[in-house]
């Protein structure tokens, strides 16, 4: 990745039909028209495996640079989409979400662990997905701690088994941002019996993800800033050039004992500083060339 160029971003619009957006830095625009009127279908995976987002490709089309036959969609006050965000990849196109746990170790110890000898890595559901903006509720019958974890999320583009880690990148298609939210209360219970975490990540809702898609040609993986702040107080602030397990190295590791496919999902693990949410809580996770993924707490 060229660390010259400017990143993109593609949101997912809410609307009558879904609105496939292009933020350049110089604006919004309709990323759906646009390939509409070129021929080519709004199908970001199939893009992506055509190299339509390489920068030799892509960067002279691009508004910014002159590139014609874009319109513009509306903004609020910060240049963001006005209209609501779906979710930056089709739910139905997602077919598992692994995320690895203790991948900094500075997480690790604030639960006075170590860092696992090999990657250790569990799953959420489809399921959980909900998008930025979105308010996630609590189940009525927990009362126990609930926890944020922002993390990278790293889309799988190219589908493959048992590949090499230097060949582990040619599989990403994209970077988004996720919240992990974990019934610690839970967590911690079925830890003590040698249980997995299944119950304690899988809650409803309790994987907000977005706001919006970077192609990886335009984005460095390993030096992302990644900060989580509830009610503006900052929670969580590291690179992920501190994780414990590089982006190539995890995929590389998952693709010898499964096959990873167009639309996976992977999360990179949590950086120290999770803590408990409460009703009303408005968690904001960043990142500088991905944006703000947004969600607000609701618990009875």
């Amino acid at each position: 990745m060229n660390t010259a160029i400017e990143p993109i971003r593609i949101y997912t619009l809410k609307g009558p039909r879904s609105i496939l957006a292009l933020d350049d830095g110089t604006g919004l625009w309709d990323l759906s028209a646009f390939l509409r009127a070129n021929g080519r279908p709004a199908d970001l995976f199939e893009l992506s495996e055509d190299g339509w987002f390489s920068p030799s490709q892509l960067e002279d089309r691009l508004p910014r640079k002159g590139g014609e036959g874009w319109e513009p969609l509306e903004v609020d006050g910060e240049g963001l989409p006005a209209m609501p965000l779906a979710l930056p990849v089709p739910r139905e196109t997602v077919g598992k979400i692994l995320a690895l746990g203790k991948n900094f170790k500075e997480h690790a110890a604030e639960f006075q662990e170590e860092v696992p000898e090999e990657p250790l890595f569990f799953n959420k559901l489809p399921e959980t997905l909900v998008p930025s903006g979105s308010e996630v509720r609590v189940r009525k019958w927990y009362a126990g701690r609930v926890d944020h974890e922002v993390e990278l999320a790293v889309i799988i583009g190219l589908g493959g088994s048992d590949f090499a880690e230097e060949d582990a990148m040619e599989h990403v298609a994209f970077y988004t941002l996720a919240n992990d939210l974990t019934a610690r209360t839970l967590q911690g219970i079925d830890r003590k019996k040698g249980y997995p975490w299944f119950r304690a990540k899988n809650m409803d809702d309790f994987c907000p993800l977005g706001p919006a898609l970077v192609p990886r040609e335009y984005l460095d993986g390993a030096a992302v800033h990644l900060t989580c702040k509830v009610n503006g107080e900052l929670r969580q602030d590291a690179r992920t050039r501190d994780m414990v397990v590089s982006i190539p190295a995890a995929l590389a590791y998952l693709s010898t004992h499964l096959t990873l496919n167009p639309g996976d999902i992977v999360l990179m693990g949590t950086p120290s500083g999770v803590g408990p949410l409460a009703h009303g809580d408005r968690v904001v996770c960043h990142a500088p060339s991905i944006g703000r993924l947004d969600t607000t707490i609701l618990r009875d």
